[in-house]
């Protein structure tokens, strides 16, 4: 079984059976639909900050993780893409008892990535798009990893937030993102998506690179010069794109790339 689950018309659909009224549960998702060309079957999406343009006029079912149920059953879709991280465990087994064609797209590394564009595409009526849209990352991966490879990892410290201190487990996309850049997540090890850790445990494992997700978390690294990281001014800003796995973050993934590789 892959990584993905789905209900409704299985791997391959033809563009006269493919989805007309499409769902959208995640701003990663929505992304796809409009690098497939497809935004015209997209007729609702959960919204999680500013909409990208052109869809100011799809309706919204809710905010992350706060699905309105009413608001999209009165869409009438007949396909939902859902990445389970966008909504909660009692709503997806709600969505699930609903009978709506459902397409689970939650990727683990970064070529898993570009296979699920590929089925999303074929449930889309963009087949060939989709296929070349994942060729093209398939592509841009290879060359990154020929690229950017370390026989020793740089120790890479992923920050989703301060307070509390929390990281990703080894396991998220982001991770294998850190690795084509020649860099290994310090928590690795940990299987959460988003663990909860210790200054004390960051600190014991001295990261060469922090990646933050603003200026002033950045600033507050200044109260530990010992680190590797601060020493060598590494403590960065990280762009959005990154938590959001569509053909989109492969830019984001270069631009890392390319500021790890650069000499401090």
């Amino acid at each position: 079984m892959t990584r993905w689950g789905l209900i409704g018309c299985l791997l391959f659909c033809s563009a006269a059976s493919a989805a007309q009224r499409v769902v959208s549960l995640a701003p990663s998702l929505t992304q796809i639909v409009l690098e497939l060309g497809a935004q015209q079957r997209l007729v609702g999406m959960l919204d999680a900050g500013p909409r990208p343009a052109g869809l100011a006029q799809v309706a919204s079912v809710g905010h992350y993780g706060q699905l309105n149920s009413e608001a999209l059953l009165a869409l009438k879709p007949d396909l939902l893409l859902l990445w389970p991280g966008s909504v909660g465990a009692a709503q997806r087994d709600q969505l699930q008892r609903l009978g709506i064609a459902t397409l689970v797209v939650d990727p683990h590394t970064l070529d898993e990535l570009a296979g699920q564009i590929e089925v999303v595409s074929q449930h889309l009526g963009a087949a060939e798009r989709g296929q070349r849209l994942a060729t093209g990352i398939r592509q841009r991966l290879a060359a990154l990893s020929a690229r950017y490879r370390r026989q020793l990892p740089l120790r890479v410290f992923y920050q989703v937030w301060d307070k509390p201190l929390f990281t990703l487990g080894g396991q998220q996309i982001i991770s294998d993102a850190l690795r084509v850049c020649g860099g290994e997540n310090i928590f690795n090890e940990l299987r959460l998506p988003a663990p909860q850790v210790s200054i004390e445990s960051v600190l014991q494992r001295d990261p060469q690179v922090i990646l933050v997700p603003d200026q002033a978390q950045a600033d507050a690294w200044r109260a530990w010069p010992e680190v590797e990281a601060v020493k060598a001014g590494r403590v960065w800003t990280r762009d959005g794109a990154l938590e959001r796995p569509s053909a989109a973050m492969i830019d984001a993934v270069e631009s890392l790339c390319r500021k790890m590789a650069s000499p401090t």
